[in-house]
């Protein structure tokens, strides 16, 4: 076993790296498309621990959640740009926000449903992936952080996110082949996908990272983040929702958003949204590590949650579509958008329109930004249905 809480931040980002490598190897393609990275980052150090490798408990793993959480958020924040979201118009922002609306409702209708089948904590598992399905794993891990979910909970989470998020992928993908006459059946003005086609030629602002590029990455990040953890202390606790780690992710989400409009947004151009994601998969490894391997029993009634909250999601967000006569397009990059953030979301635009990937992108960073909010409120609503069984 290993013990030293260095020996042990090594070999969970060891891992990290060989996952990845073994992404960037075009033989085992097929495997990380049906079993993102994000599975392997949880689940190997979750087996780690449970046939003794490394512990499940150890200094390390609280350290990474206080000091690495933070600062990651405001580095996956950068590029949040409230200028260049508005150009999207108020059709695609009003369509993203029906599929949040879904998602919002959605949650606490399901855990009405199947709640009696559930554990007592379950809501604050279906919280955290109400972060995940607004805006991204980033804001799943900050949700659960705050709110206290158990680090076994995430693990059921994680696979809902997988299989019921991909398997809606799948079919919103399916449903791109009959785009034109679902348009016609809805009445939708399609002339804002042309006008958004040449707002969005843009070119590509992307550059090498530098020394100080990187330098200032870290200490911009550490500190800030460090300065929200201790401000964050200084704020009372509002209910199980937002405790004194709730108010830091707050205070860190508006610290990155407004670093967005500073100069210091052209660090996304030089990766930070790289270091970000990174501080956020060491984060993601340690909770796997204490988590019980064991804990997965109830994981097809949460099946069966994340089937029907998709459902309600799809079904808010197509009625919404249709009131603001939104075409096909926008309702699927919407939907993307929340459930997948900005990974998937600009694939599913370029398979509907394939010159308008950074629309599925933009709408992706408006999930980021949203996510952390709507993410809190939908906790509050959850817990309020958790209270009624328990």
């Amino acid at each position: 076993m290993i013990k030293d809480p260095n020996a042990i931040f090594i070999y969970i980002v060891s891992l990290i790296g060989l996952i990845h490598y073994l992404k960037s190897i075009s033989a085992l393609e097929k495997v990380f498309k049906y079993a993102p990275p994000i599975i392997w980052i949880y689940f190997l150090p979750m087996l780690s621990s449970g046939i003794g490798i490394i512990p499940t408990a150890s200094p390390i793993y609280s350290w990474t959640s206080k000091y690495l959480l933070p600062p990651a958020l405001i580095l996956l924040l950068l590029s949040s740009n409230i200028k260049i979201l508005s150009t999207l118009g108020s059709k695609a922002i009003g369509t993203m926000l029906f599929g949040t609306l879904g998602i919002v409702l959605g949650g606490p209708i399901s855990l009405l449903v199947f709640g009696s089948f559930l554990p007592e904590d379950a809501w604050m598992g279906l919280a955290a992936l109400s972060g995940s399905w607004i805006g991204g794993s980033a804001n799943m891990v900050a949700i659960g952080k705050s709110i206290g979910t158990s680090d076994n909970l995430f693990g059921n989470m994680i696979v809902i996110d997988t299989v019921v998020g991909y398997g809606w992928m799948g079919i919103v993908i399916l449903i791109s082949g009959h785009q034109k006459s679902i348009d016609k059946w809805n009445n939708a003005d399609t002339r804002i996908v042309d006008d958004l086609n040449i707002k969005m030629s843009t070119e590509d602002s992307k550059r090498p990272t530098s020394f100080n590029d990187l330098l200032t990455i870290v200490v911009v990040s550490l500190f800030l983040g460090l300065f929200s953890l201790e401000l964050g202390k200084l704020i009372p606790d509002l209910g199980k929702v937002v405790t004194s780690f709730g108010w830091t992710i707050i205070l860190v989400s508006l610290i990155g958003v407004s670093l967005s409009f500073t100069k210091l947004s052209d660090l996304n151009n030089a990766g930070a949204s790289h270091v970000g994601n990174l501080f956020l998969y060491i984060l993601l490894g340690t909770i796997g590590a204490k988590a019980n391997i064991t804990q997965i029993g109830d994981l097809p009634y949460y099946i069966a949650v994340g089937i029907l909250w998709i459902f309600i999601h799809a079904i808010i967000l197509f009625f919404g579509g249709r009131l603001l006569k939104a075409p096909m397009f926008l309702i699927a990059t919407s939907s993307q958008a929340n459930i997948g953030g900005v990974v998937s979301a600009p694939i599913i635009a370029t398979v509907y329109k394939k010159s308008l990937a950074p629309v599925g992108l933009l709408m992706g960073v408006i999930g980021n930004i949203i996510g952390i909010y709507a993410g809190l409120f939908t906790a509050w609503l959850l817990s309020l249905v958790g209270g009624i069984y328990y």
